[in-house]
């Protein structure tokens, strides 16, 4: 690996070198030798994915919201795959894992479910109350008429559903375009280390130490936590989905969505939504996270807990009143203050990040780069052009081309839609705002495991249209060229970890995408049928989805001239106000020598709404470096994401087969809604 030595007076290292992420960045190498991990054994775990994985991650997550069935549905596809090998006296290679992994990642990923989100939407109370639900252009949905049939197999959707199909072809080609390209550039030529990927490398590798025959720690830890994960998942999930099939009101050991104290609270902390997540994976996400990135949103959400009653007295949260629901107190409060305070917050971390990435820019010019004992020199641009042998990597000209498709493509796809939108807006998102910013928060992924986004880009321009004659809500809902790959490049540092060509991933979108599209608008109606969406048969969506409405109806109304409750929203003084406070932040940490992550953490701590889940993580995060660490060493940096997948394979498995036992007792017992 060649050193960078820098030159008197430049800078050694443009960000103060964190211990902890050097920790992470040491979790794994990068392997020498690359294999083909498709195979028809990739095949046959798409399809099984598409058919079985895919209805539970949907049902799951109208159930008790977030990820979690997406997460647990690879790891229970990864590990059958690995016992049905095993029990048949082969193995599966770490590449053919991770391709099942991603497989299972792009097939839970239901397209289609936004599908059961707009039908909710554009009949929703907030949305007609705004305005907005009689402006949704029948692309995106048809009239309330065909929406009360509870049938997307209707000529009225075929408009949606063709949108959504075209959208998920553009974003999987877009896949290899800029994103691959940018991970040539921070990867191979800036040798950026990237200290969150090996995370999601390393549970791949416990599965493929198991299918290899070597029983070592990683199988151990991820059976440990699979143990875990199938009591915590009996508890969660099981007991209410199989009890819901034979009772009217089914039995919750354990809140599936969160514990709402607020109204408990509001005499001590009024305007305050205080939540208790009991999801027992955010002890277990804790410990994985880095401890500084936790303690610090921790932080930031007391420091907000202890403004909000501070703020009430001072008579700013005027839209806030007694016995409000913790989803009723968020809304309030960001129409009052912290939709502002998150815009200024959001700017400043952007802020924040392109000034470390030119920081780092800077130093570069000023370092010379000596190779190791026995290593060849090569410039910056031959490793550009000449990539590690036998990875599979794509001429870059290829992920160029692909780029420049993409977004010509979204670009002329909206302007038919939306002809009244200014057409240099749409050329100014693809050329110059998603490359730009795509690069800045890549080379932060790279050097720091932070993401940057510069807030509100989309609305402020979606608003400034307005002057040049555009009105409506149709913009809102097109498919606009502004993108940021910063994802996408972590993913293929991830897979380079893991030894998987990247040739298998082009395979694997092939094989991927009709399985999807096919098996996610079979479900979705079926979803739909067995009991209106949302409704008390869907516990997350009854309780989540009209303050979600009422958010993107508020942001939306922007667009319709005159009065909007989002102008009301945006108040200048709380975004220039928390940008500073966020920038001063910032620096007086970093100025006292403060971990990165600790820095970056409490600043985006501030303002926080549902924090559902930070007190759990930040116990897991205690429990990890306090009393883990302490026994295993800086080995336990390698235990816990081993754990975690773990976990969420045995909630998985518990998951599947309660969804089994209410899927076959509604179709059988089907009740009339």
């Amino acid at each position: 690996m060649p050193r960078n030595i820098p030159h008197d007076g430049a800078l050694k290292n443009p960000m103060k070198e964190d211990r902890e992420l050097s920790q992470y960045r040491s979790l794994m190498e990068t392997p020498t030798t690359f294999v083909d991990g498709f195979s028809i054994r990739s095949v046959i775990g798409c399809i099984f994915i598409g058919m079985v994985m895919m209805p539970g991650a949907m049902y799951l997550s109208l159930l008790i919201g977030g990820d979690t069935m997406s997460s647990a549905a690879r790891w229970v596809t990864v590990i059958l795959f690995v016992e049905l090998a095993r029990r048949s006296f082969t193995t599966l290679k770490r590449p053919e894992i991770f391709i099942l992994y991603y497989m299972a990642g792009a097939a839970v990923a239901s397209p289609f479910s936004g599908l059961l989100w707009i039908q909710y939407y554009a009949t929703s109370d907030p949305a007609k109350a705004m305005g907005v639900a009689e402006l949704i252009p029948s692309w995106v949905a048809p009239s309330p008429d065909v929406i009360a049939t509870r049938s997307f197999f209707n000529a009225g959707w075929l408009a949606p559903i063709g949108m959504i199909i075209l959208g998920q072809l553009l974003g999987r080609l877009d896949n290899f375009g800029l994103g691959y390209v940018l991970f040539r550039v921070t990867s191979d030529v800036e040798k950026l280390p990237f200290p969150m990927a090996p995370v999601g490398a390393l549970g791949v590798t416990a599965l493929a130490d198991s299918s290899s025959g070597n029983e070592t720690w990683r199988w151990r830890i991820f059976s440990i936590g699979g143990m875990i994960g199938l009591i915590f998942g009996f508890l969660y999930v099981g007991v209410p989905s199989i009890t819901s099939t034979l009772l009217k009101n089914p039995i919750s050991i354990i809140p599936t969505v969160f514990v709402d104290l607020s109204r408990n609270t509001e005499a001590l902390a009024p305007a305050t939504p205080i939540t208790l997540s009991m999801d027992l994976g955010n002890i277990l996400v804790g410990m994985v996270l880095p401890f500084y990135a936790v303690l610090g949103s921790f932080i930031g959400m007391l420091f907000t807990w202890i403004a909000n009653p501070i703020l009430y007295a001072a008579h700013q949260l005027p839209h806030w009143q007694p016995g409000m629901s913790a989803t009723e107190t968020v809304f309030a409060n960001n129409v009052d203050v912290y939709l502002s305070v998150g815009i200024g917050l959001s700017l400043a971390i952007a802020i924040i990040g392109f000034y470390h990435v030119f920081k780092s820019l800077r130093a570069k010019r000023n370092t010379v780069t000596i190779a190791e004992p026995g290593e060849v020199q090569r410039s910056a641009w031959d490793r550009l052009m000449h990539p590690p042998a036998g990875r599979g990597d794509i001429p870059l000209w290829v992920g160029l081309a692909i780029y420049l498709f993409s977004t010509i493509s979204y670009t002329v796809i909206c302007h038919w839609l939306v002809p009244t939108f200014p057409l240099w807006i749409l050329l100014a998102y693809g050329f110059v705002y998603t490359p730009i910013i795509s690069y800045v928060a890549a080379r932060m992924e790279g050097v720091a495991g932070q993401w940057v986004e510069i807030p509100m880009v989309r609305e402020a321009t979606f608003i400034a249209s307005q002057s040049f004659g555009y009105h409506g809500v149709d913009i809102w809902f097109a498919p606009i060229p502004i993108h940021n790959y910063a994802g996408t490049v972590v993913g293929f540092r991830t897979q380079e970890l893991t030894g998987t060509k990247f040739t298998s991933l082009i395979k694997a979108e092939l094989v991927v995408f009709p399985v999807v599209i096919v098996g996610s608008i079979i479900f979705s109606q079926y979803l739909w049928r067995l009991a209106p969406i949302p409704s008390t048969a869907y516990p997350f969506a009854n309780q989540m989805w009209e303050l979600q409405a009422k958010n993107a109806a508020l942001t939306q109304s922007s667009t319709l001239g005159g009065a909007s409750m989002f102008y009301e929203a945006i108040k200048w003084r709380y975004i220039t106000g928390a940008g500073g406070l966020g920038l001063i932040v910032y620096s007086t940490l970093a100025s006292f020598g403060a971990p990165v992550m600790l820095c970056y953490g409490l600043v985006r701590g501030l303002g926080t709404g549902l924090a559902a889940g930070m007190i759990p993580q930040m116990l897991g995060a205690l429990l990890g470096r306090y009393f883990f660490e302490r026994r295993f060493g800086l080995k336990w940096r390698q235990y816990a994401p081993v754990l975690l997948a773990g976990f969420s394979c045995g909630v998985g498995l518990v998951s599947m087969f309660s969804l089994g036992m209410v899927l076959i007792s509604k179709a059988v017992f089907q009740l009339p809604y």
